[in-house]
């Protein structure tokens, strides 16, 4: 049952935190691993991780809730941890049942306290940037900090726009982490169009309006991932949305009484993508990936391998708190190259790694145009992902924001050592690839893979009907 909590801001807590988040605090070690051929096929059904960027939202509006809202499928990947922990410090009640079972006690809009320690975000872009917006309309005082990637990364395109609120900033060259905040007393709301078509921006102009009086209003120039959309509307607040030309208006009226409301979070299809591939790449492979999101906006990378030649089914499609949800089914196929246009980047900038890696294995040449976006991700992975492929014998270009991948419609050789640059995705797409190489692919550091899909190695090595593991230790 809800409990009933006023949206006054009661007396501070600091509730002690959660064995899981404690570990996310915790530094990973370097993990070297490598990839190789496996001597049987994938098969079986696998269930992948829950949605990380609906995990994110889930608890932090969760916690701008009034009631309890209970959490099923939340993924418990280190990013996601590190947002519970940070709401746990802003006064929220977050509670762990059981595996990927939450509870969040919220404190309403404007309810937030002030942290008593820095907010470490690890290695999370989506958790520091929502994060952002939501401290810029609370009048608290808090630091936002992260590991050595996420420092790197640029925070000015967020900061920019959160500032119209009312909001102070200050942090290092370029706006980088760490990131003093000192919220707004009497929150402005913000009319803002986006330069460069982001969730993570638009969400947290949005997350700042809620404790902003009146419209705010935010015009993105290609339609992104809507999950703040559909769970502003779940939670109660009023959202509308408009297209304009190639994009959509959003507006969203400021200072509603959010309502706890039940969420079960999706399978992630971010995850599901790296298993979708390698089961492309190894022959005799069938796989079925059960309740998988299927938000049309974030359906680019199966769009783009259907074009590819790839047979991808989905079964069982239903509807679960506001989002599609489906099972996956893949087999083995042989793939050719093709243009992906720019304008489909919006609905998988996570996926382009792993769709170079099937690219490298596919018939022709594959182009993957206007990718800006890589360039600002846990890395620079437009180049990042030009180095993993040419180390394993690929032919790579860059072209601008073009990565062209020259595929000749078998494996590559592989062999290569792949430098992760703490970049998970990089990590799960080399080891893709290195089930299908000749010779076997290792990265150097595999401990960031936790970030975002937890087991990811155990699973892969479950799939295959073989006693022999595929990825193990370097």
């Amino acid at each position: 049952m809800p409990l009933d909590r006023p949206a006054v801001k009661p007396a501070p807590v600091k509730p002690a935190p959660c064995m899981l988040c404690a570990r996310a605090m915790s530094a990973p070690a370097v993990t070297p691993f490598l990839a190789r051929r496996p001597a049987a096929p994938l098969g079986g059904t696998l269930a992948v991780p829950g949605d990380k960027s609906i995990s994110h939202r889930a608890l932090m509006f969760g916690a701008l809730a009034v009631g309890e809202t209970r959490i099923a499928g939340l993924l418990e990947g280190e990013d996601v941890l590190r947002t519970a922990a940070a709401m746990r410090a802003l006064g929220a009640e977050v509670v762990r049942d059981g595996p990927g079972a939450w509870r969040v006690a919220g404190r309403g809009i404007g309810g937030l306290i002030e942290p008593a320690e820095v907010l470490d975000m690890g290695n999370s872009g989506t958790a520091a940037r929502l994060l952002a917006g939501i401290l810029a309309s609370h009048p608290i005082f808090a630091v936002l900090t992260g590991d050595a990637s996420l420092r790197r990364r640029p925070m000015r395109r967020v900061t920019e726009p959160l500032a119209l609120c009312g909001a102070r900033f200050d942090g290092r060259a370029g706006g980088r982490l760490p990131l003093a905040v000192r919220g707004a007393a009497d929150a402005l709301p913000i009319e803002y169009r986006l330069p460069v078509a982001s969730a993570q921006v638009k969400s947290a102009v949005l997350l700042c309006g809620l404790n902003a009086a009146g419209l705010t209003r935010v015009e993105e120039p290609a339609a992104t991932r809507d999950h703040s959309e559909n769970m502003l509307r779940h939670f109660g607040a009023e959202v509308t949305v408009e297209s304009a030309g190639a994009g959509r208006v959003i507006t969203l009226l400021g200072q509603p009484e959010l309502r706890a409301a039940d969420i079960t979070v999706p399978g992630d299809p971010s995850s599901a993508a790296f298993l979708i591939v390698a089961a492309l790449l190894v022959p005799g492979t069938r796989l079925r990936l059960t309740g998988v999101g299927l938000n049309p906006l974030r359906t680019g990378l199966l769009v783009t391998l259907r074009e590819m030649g790839a047979v991808l089914t989905v079964e069982n499609a239903r509807s679960e708190g506001g989002e599609p949800v489906g099972d996956i089914v893949v087999t083995h196929a042989a793939l050719r190259g093709v243009e992906v246009p720019p304008e489909r980047a919006p609905s998988m900038i996570d996926e382009y790694p792993v769709l170079a890696v099937a690219a490298a294995c596919a018939e022709g040449v594959t182009r993957m145009r206007g990718l800006h976006e890589l360039r600002v991700k846990e890395s620079d992975r437009l180049a990042a992902t030009a180095a993993l492929l040419a180390a394993n014998g690929v032919r790579v270009e860059i072209a601008g924001a073009d990565l062209i991948v020259h595929g000749t419609g078998r494996p590559p050789q592989g062999g290569g050592l792949v430098a992760t640059q703490m970049d998970h995705r990089l990590a799960m797409s080399a080891l893709v690839l290195g089930l299908a190489t000749a010779e076997p692919v290792r990265v150097d550091d595999a401990g960031f893979i936790d970030t975002s899909f937890p087991g990811f190695v155990a699973l892969i090595n479950s799939a295959i009907a073989d006693p022999a593991p595929a990825l193990l230790p370097a």
